[in-house]
């Protein structure tokens, strides 16, 4: 049976991969720091956790101490969304570089790893995964980083690698600071005005069982080895997604547009291509 380790389970993504992947018949292993919050999805029981803290760990062969999966989906990434502080390129990416080259040099032969719209920098309209990367956060710097030292460890070693860039994604479990959230608080309380920015930037959004259900069928697949844009392919104003949600709610509650100014990081619009992403998903070659 195939073994399959899920890291950063406990959180907003890796709930709902974990959950796609028992619906295969491989061997589910889950790692987070934290065991009161991975005991209080219903998964826990069906999958064996072994803690671990890629920060503030540091055990030798972690390739045996994880019971020698066949594919690690390498989720865990800490200091979300604060996307501009330096401790993703001064002490994340040091640590996740410590991390899966440890996995990989002891034996690893499959990793994924999921990578960010944010590498593809201030570029803006349909993103491809050809496209040169100038990232302009420590965030992308730092993932950016990371893609290319495993591209580079690949030439010495032997493994399968799948890099898999997220873009924007919302769903059930989603961090209470996303606009969403906050939107779905204040039509709770009744409030009768939502500030948000002037809501003209184009984003691609996909909703999280989507998008883990597209991640595990990428990783599950035995031919394919890059980069891919896990997305939804089409690109629409905030302002627009937003009003979609308060109207799926029936909610009266009126958008204040203007109120936050825009993000100095981010370009007006963009979105993914999604040619390739297809093409893995119609013709994968999957192992169960």
């Amino acid at each position: 049976m195939k073994k399959i380790l899920v890291t950063g389970a406990s959180g907003f993504i890796g709930n709902h991969v974990v959950n796609k992947l028992l619906e295969t018949d491989c061997k589910i292993i889950t790692s987070a720091t934290s065991l009161s919050k991975v005991e209080q999805y219903e998964w826990f029981s069906k999958v064996d956790f072994i803690s671990y803290d890629i920060i503030n760990q540091k055990i030798l062969n972690l390739y045996e101490y994880f019971s020698c999966p066949d594919l690690v989906i390498h989720l865990a990434w800490p200091g979300l969304p604060n996307y501009k502080s330096e401790l993703h390129v001064d002490l994340y990416l040091p640590r996740q570089i410590d991390f899966l080259s440890d996995l990989l040099k002891q034996g690893l032969k499959s990793v994924s790893i999921v990578g960010t719209c944010f590498e593809y920098g201030m570029q803006e309209g349909e993103l491809m995964e050809s496209f040169d990367c100038n990232p302009v956060t420590a965030y992308g710097i730092a993932k950016n980083a990371l893609r290319k030292y495993i591209e580079d460890l690949r030439k010495e070693y032997n493994f399968n690698y799948k890099w898999v860039r997220l873009f924007y994604t919302y769903g059930l479990g989603q961090n209470n600071k996303s606009i969403l959230p906050q939107l779905k608080f204040a039509i709770d309380q009744g409030q009768e005005y939502f500030n948000m920015s002037g809501g003209e930037q184009v984003r691609d959004f996909l909703e999280v069982s989507k998008l883990a259900s597209n991640l595990t069928k990428i990783s599950l697949d035995k031919n394919f080895n890059g980069v891919v844009n896990n997305c939804s392919g089409k690109g629409i104003k905030i302002k627009d997604f937003v009003q979609n949600y308060i109207d799926s709610c029936g909610s009266n509650i009126k958008l204040n547009l203007g109120h936050y100014p825009y993000l100095d990081y981010e370009p007006m619009q963009f979105w993914g291509n999604i040619n390739l992403l297809k093409r893995i998903l119609n013709n994968s070659n999957t192992t169960k």
